[in-house]
């Protein structure tokens, strides 16, 4: 398809239906796609948990729900397929652009869209689609090198006549937000927020090792500390501040603008590789990323960060359960070292005390 006809399309289905963190990076492009043709609607199809942070993106419309069951976290039926696609085709799109991680393929969500009769379909493939898609960039990820996952949605939209900076698009935060973080913070003290947890194994730096930064942070450096985290991660928050001897706030189970608005707030976040680590990237807040080595491409775009790992043979593994079952790039962090690069940061920020007095 030319690009003469994505120009005109105006009601745009942007496919991303993994995670929080997934959908933050492919903001950028989506913001890309909404400022190329004057007038045009974003609408996303995503995940439940993708959902939970469409409101804060500017440049999305209401979202579509969507538990693909191709998707590797989708619930046994918790969706109804036909339901969706009927959604889907009674909204009439233009296009549908169709984002991936290089391991997923596009060809499932492509089947959905064509038979839920959008004309223009585009997605980075590995395979031939035939008809498909009707606009094909060649997927020669990894054969050919990899690229950071923002830049891999850039690309795909540039490809549509929707080329851009890659800027972080502004993210929306209410006042009464804004407000509620402010009254979190104790004045006068730097504000550190630590995030334990991480959907996958791989990627959770050891709870013996952040009670031992939270620690440090508090009785060394007058760190004011909060931890965050789901519901179901509330246990190893309270490990890690018993562990620690510390009477930190344990902030469970925030929705979306709230833990947004303290991530704001904060001085520097302290977290795994997950999607706090993408909100603090997309909000400017300094972060320090325990990162696991399993993928590269997800370290925190254009952010004012410190990326720890310990290196390891089996590097760039890209497994949700180490396969090797010692977790050394993430247990071999010092927290001495996580310690140093909070600091770090606040130095640089030249005001160890706050950021901007949130």
């Amino acid at each position: 398809m030319t690009a003469d006809a994505w120009g005109r399309a105006q009601r745009v289905l942007a496919v991303r239906l993994d995670g929080i963190g997934d959908l933050l990076m492919t903001a950028p492009a989506m913001a890309a796609l909404k400022a190329a043709v004057p007038g045009r609607v974003i609408t996303p199809l995503v995940s439940r948990a993708g959902a939970a942070i469409t409101s804060l993106l500017p440049d999305c419309g209401d979202p579509i729900l969507y538990e693909a069951p191709w998707m590797k976290h989708a619930p046994l039926m918790a969706t109804s397929d036909q339901a969706v696609l009927e959604r889907v085709r009674a909204a009439r799109f233009d296009a549908a652009v169709i984002f991936t991680v290089f391991s997923q393929s596009a060809l499932p969500a492509a089947l959905f869209c064509h038979l839920a009769g959008i004309p223009l379909r585009a997605a980075h493939c590995r395979e031939n689609p035939y008809q498909l898609l009707t606009t094909w960039i060649r997927d020669t990820e990894p054969e050919s090198g990899i690229r950071h996952e923002v830049q891999r949605q850039l690309d795909l939209v540039a490809a549509l006549g929707a080329a851009a900076d890659g800027a972080h698009p502004p993210l929306r935060l209410s006042a009464a937000a804004r407000d509620w973080a402010r009254r979190v913070r104790l004045p006068g003290r730097p504000f550190v927020l630590i995030h334990p947890g991480a959907s996958a194994p791989s990627r959770r730096y050891p709870p013996e090792s952040f009670a031992r930064v939270l620690r440090a942070l508090e009785r060394e450096h007058r760190a004011f500390c909060v931890l965050t985290g789901i519901a179901e991660e509330r246990g190893v928050m309270a490990s890690v501040r018993e562990q620690a001897a510390s009477d930190a706030p344990l902030l469970w189970n925030l929705d979306p603008e709230r833990l947004a608005a303290l991530v704001e707030c904060a001085d520097v976040v302290v977290t795994n590789n997950t999607g706090p680590a993408h909100l603090a990237a997309a909000l400017q807040t300094p972060v320090v990323v325990l990162y696991a080595l399993t993928n590269p491409q997800h370290t925190p775009w254009r952010a004012r960060a410190r990326v720890l790992s310990a290196d390891v043979p089996c590097r760039s593994c890209y497994r949700s359960i180490c396969p090797s079952g010692h977790h050394r790039c993430l247990r071999d962090i010092d927290p001495r070292t996580v310690v140093a690069a909070v600091d770090e940061l606040l130095r640089d920020a030249g005001d160890s005390v706050s950021r901007a007095l949130c």
